[in-house]
């Protein structure tokens, strides 16, 4: 057989062609690589889902556009020859069998939900990546020792609603919160089959899963600016988000001096300009954001009378989070009493915890890449992530391939389809090699 190999060998080379040898023992083999193409044009074809006139999209969990996608998906799942769910959160579960189906899965996948007005590429090419690799295993026969579940979580960007599910920690407070869709989050995932009231039931154990992976877009400008096509996920910040309601009084604008206003919107201001100082103060790659702001009652003739804001803190330490809340809380206290107005804050309830990936799995991402003679580095996500959630769960890893121009949350976002076809193939040989 030896020989055989050695004469094929020469002579392709003499033919100018490559000579890949295939062996059921070492299935980790550049030969086996998932269709860009097919990548590329399922993602295309989600994207008309919700898709408006001015050529943006709208998608959002729980929208029609939402449940429209899901079952496009699912079908592309069933087409692929996996047994497909929807569990009581709304996840969609996909499994196929292994040779040894006493053993527990390996699982990978992301989110399809979007973001209001994002792009098509945040959360779908970890979905349409990991749908890749089982149509890859399937059309070069390849049974795995395990058996795998392809798992695509619901209300992702709504606070990683299905995976903090699975993993216990979604608060039932939650459910009362109106998400983008206009539904509350229970509402929504009745909309698309699930039962919130039931939720305890999908509750999975540490130990229940091998292990979890994830595929996602960087959404930051790391890998394109350093020429890299691979970034291996070392840890997952953790995320708090808080509703601020300051309370002044509405009053005439032309009669009310200066010196007797309590203007909301002026307090608020300040406090907003306190959480940027603060999170300054600090040393580190923590960040803080108010993102969303309302006055009342809006018109320009009258002093506001009451401004609602979000707060939102992440940092990989959960101690660095409660620092910065805390000065940020002492800040507020000041301008509440200089303002003459109140400041209430109050935890919304959806925060995610900061979590560090498995260095095993990274060990093997790593060996995977290079074996597919990609570059690559270690770094950290500033993003939240369903892999935060399942990694409380089982040991997970996290694939990250480069945003052009480092731009996600928008319509602009983009990633070029061969490296969302290096992040597919990273994560296939990934899986493989863990199966062993």
């Amino acid at each position: 057989m030896k020989l055989l190999q050695k004469f094929l060998s020469s002579a392709m080379v003499i033919l100018g062609m490559p000579f890949v040898v295939y062996s059921q023992t070492n299935t980790i083999s550049k030969g086996i690589t998932v269709n860009q193409d097919r990548i590329e044009k399922r993602i295309m074809e989600y994207a008309q889902f919700g898709k408006e006139a001015n050529g943006k999209t709208y998608c959002v969990a729980f929208s029609k556009a939402d449940q429209q996608g899901r079952a496009y998906y699912m079908g592309l799942m069933k087409k692929a020859g996996l047994s497909v769910t929807i569990d009581f959160a709304g996840n969609i579960i996909g499994k196929r069998n292994g040779k040894d189906n006493s053993k527990k899965p390996i699982a990978f996948g992301s989110h399809i939900d979007m973001v209001p007005a994002g792009g098509n590429y945040d959360g779908r090419v970890g979905s349409f990546g990991a749908l890749e690799v089982i149509e890859t295993l399937n059309e070069n026969k390849i049974v795995t020792e395990h058996p795998l579940q392809l798992m695509i979580f619901s209300d992702e960007e709504g606070g990683t609603v299905g995976s903090s599910a699975l993993a216990g920690s979604m608060k039932k407070e939650a459910l009362k919160v109106v998400s983008q869709s206009g539904l509350t989050i229970g509402e929504g995932i009745k909309a698309i089959g699930g039962n919130p009231d039931s939720l305890d039931k999908v509750i999975l154990k540490p130990g229940d899963l091998t292990c979890f992976l994830e595929l996602h877009i960087e959404q930051g400008g790391i890998l394109e600016k350093e020429n890299l096509q691979i970034g291996i996920v070392e840890g997952i910040v953790g995320i708090e988000h808080w509703e601020v309601v300051v309370e002044g009084f509405a009053n005439h604008a032309g009669t009310t001096p200066m010196n007797e206003r309590h203007d909301a919107l002026l307090a608020a201001s300040k406090l907003i300009i306190a959480v940027n100082e603060v999170v300054n103060s600090y040393e580190g790659r923590h960040v803080g954001t108010v993102g969303k702001i309302s006055a009342e009652p809006g018109a320009p003739n009258v002093i506001p009378g009451k401004v609602v804001f979000t707060l939102e803190l992440r940092d990989l330490s959960e101690s660095k989070i409660a620092q910065l809340f805390k000065d940020i809380q002492t800040r507020a206290e000041a301008i509440a009493k200089s303002a003459g107005v109140k400041i209430t804050i109050t935890n919304m309830n959806v925060s995610s915890k900061p979590a560090l990936t498995d260095t095993k799995i990274q060990s093997q991402i790593t060996a995977s890449a290079k074996k597919l003679g990609l570059t690559y580095k270690q770094m950290q996500s500033g993003a939240g992530h369903d892999a935060q959630e399942m990694a409380v769960i089982a040991p997970t890893g996290m694939i990250f391939i480069p945003s052009i121009g480092g731009i996600s949350h928008s319509p602009k976002e983009y990633s070029k389809p061969c490296d969302m076809a290096n992040g597919a193939n990273v994560l296939l040989q990934t899986i493989l090699a863990l199966d062993k």
